[in-house]
């Protein structure tokens, strides 16, 4: 992941998410390569993560790699992000992102994850952060929280 993809990321964050801090880069696992797509499997990336995830915390791994996770009948469906919810960790990739905008899109992906592992599900409002992309990138139509999901991140110390 280029340096500025990841200050770009960790700067939107920080403005909502104040405890945050960059962790060297590490290797993907190879236990999480699926090589009959050459992506990588994002729930095992999670998995991965949440195990490295102190309790109390959250950890956004950022990839430029193409990543799946079974979606219904589909057992390889390529995603931009996954988040477990709740959970301790998310991941998000530029791989499905429009190369104008990436970095921002990126943080869309990343803030959206992290809100499912702070327990929060789909959002049908169209600019909420929290809403499905259904198949599509929907990043660039995306401003902020709504103010139903901005409520529940607020009782969990995020600020607005």
């Amino acid at each position: 992941m280029p340096e500025d993809g990841i200050q770009y990321v960790y700067q939107e964050v920080k403005k909502v998410y104040p405890n945050v801090k960059i962790n060297p880069s590490i290797q993907l696992p190879t236990s999480a390569y699926f090589a009959a797509r050459n992506r990588y499997r994002a729930d095992s990336l999670i998995d991965f993560l949440d195990r490295k995830t102190p309790a109390g915390y959250i950890t956004i791994g950022l990839t430029t790699k193409d990543i799946s996770t079974k979606k219904d009948t589909i057992p390889d469906w390529g995603v931009m992000g996954l988040g477990f919810c709740p959970g301790k960790a998310c991941i998000a990739s530029t791989f499905r992102l429009s190369k104008t905008a990436l970095w921002e899109q990126l943080f869309k992906v990343a803030i959206h994850e992290s809100g499912h592992t702070q327990g929060l599900p789909h959002c049908n409002v169209a600019t909420c952060f929290m809403r499905d992309a259904e198949g599509h990138n929907t990043t660039n139509e995306e401003k902020e929280f709504c103010p139903a999901c901005k409520k529940l991140l607020a009782e969990k110390g995020w600020r607005f």
